[in-house]
């Protein structure tokens, strides 16, 4: 039974019979892979890593050598973005050709847990080690982090084979939409597609508010507190939510849930009663209940986990990689433009109470789009279909 194709509650025999004896790696649709497909998102993963973490390693010495240290930092941090924008589309789109429906949202969840360690990581040690050693320890730190995991990747986890990117692949560019059967004009009319790019754009510039202005708004509100309390805190109970999250959405999908009734209600979590919580941080003055809104705030988001961020991949699974780049850079660039509004609102109001407000509105405009306009049924691909 092909995916897209089956009744609402799909018998247990079909998940575990013609649709799990398909190789994972292979287009149902018949169409070209993308560029990043062809090449092997785990390579350009670890191709995107190793620049990052190498320019992150380098980072304080070109800083100390640069006549324009504040023009090389911007140009740094700028570049690295790009570095790190293919990471999240390679993801979505190797998991949507290599993990089975029923399975996306746990293993989404599960990768998805590896940024909040890392915030986690960085926001402790981080911590200590600017108040020892200074800010360009952070940089050595974190770029020979990067380093070590894109080192033990390759020696333990891939062989040689799978470490060699074809020449072929490189030198052909990206001709991707001659060769793809994807009618693209088609899908970015429909209206599911432009709900998940909204909630997209909506739930990562409320994040990174969130990531940039909560160590401010703990150390201005709270001045006695410990940095590595608030910079851990939220982000190690961001860990079991988001595993949990997963397992919740898969389980409740197999006992014969809608999918797309599943990919709302984890949104309303992620995006609405976490903005509840965030509404509440900015109301308190008690430095403990500050720490339990926070974390919980920051915790539900990852809820997103199984939302949008898979349901990308529900709706067109052979391109999901690029749908999720358009709404992940889209999101960057609003949280640039939320992150500014933030510290505007800082200013001009003298309260924090503004910016959480912000937040809410923002997580609001996302969750109201896809909880209108979303489906999960795929839309790439001309086959016939029946709803999930």
């Amino acid at each position: 039974m092909a995916a897209g194709c089956g009744r609402s509650v799909p018998p247990r025999s079909a998940e575990h019979g013609p649709r799990a004896a398909q190789p994972h790696g292979r287009r149902r649709d018949g169409g070209a892979e993308p560029y990043w497909s062809r090449i092997g998102g785990e390579k350009v993963l670890l191709l995107s890593a190793s620049a990052w973490g190498f320019l992150t390693l380098i980072t304080p010495l070109l800083a100390h050598a640069s006549s324009a240290p504040l023009g090389f930092m911007t140009s740094s941090r700028f570049l690295m973005g790009l570095l790190q924008g293919v990471y999240f589309p390679a993801l979505a789109s190797l998991l949507s050709q290599k993990v089975r429906e029923s399975e996306r949202a746990f293993t989404y969840s599960t990768v998805g847990t590896g940024s909040q360690f890392g915030t986690l990581v960085i926001g402790g040690a981080g911590s200590l080690l600017l108040d020892w050693y200074g800010w360009e320890s952070v940089f050595y730190f974190s770029g020979l982090l990067t380093l070590l995991w894109v080192y033990c990747t390759c020696k333990y986890l891939l062989n040689e084979k799978e470490l060699v990117v074809p020449l072929g692949c490189l030198t052909r560019g990206l001709p991707v939409s001659k060769q793809s059967k994807v009618p693209w004009r088609q899908l970015f009319r429909k209206a599911p597609i432009w709900a998940v790019i909204i909630a997209q754009l909506s739930t990562a510039s409320t994040f990174f508010t969130l990531l940039s202005w909560l160590p401010t708004f703990f150390k201005e509100t709270f001045p006695e507190s410990k940095g590595w309390v608030f910079n851990v805190v939220p982000w190690l109970v961001a860990i079991p939510t988001s595993l949990f999250s997963g397992f919740l959405s898969d389980h409740l999908i197999n006992q014969g849930y809608k999918t797309i009734t599943i990919r709302k209600f984890m949104q309303v979590i992620g995006s609405g009663v976490s903005s509840i919580f965030a509404l509440c941080l900015g109301q308190t003055s008690s430095f403990c209940k500050a720490i339990v809104f926070a974390s919980a705030s920051v915790g539900l988001q990852t809820f997103n986990h199984s939302g949008i961020s898979v349901n990308v991949q529900d709706l067109a699974p052979s391109c999901a990689g690029l749908l999720f780049g358009i709404g992940n850079t889209g999101g960057a660039l609003l949280g640039v433009i939320c992150v500014y509004s933030a510290g505007y609102l800082i200013e001009t109001t003298g309260s924090w109470i503004s910016v959480f407000n912000l937040v809410a509105a923002v997580n609001s405009i996302g969750l109201c789009a896809f909880l209108i306009f979303g489906e999960a049924q795929r839309v790439d691909t001309d086959s016939a279909y029946i709803d999930l």
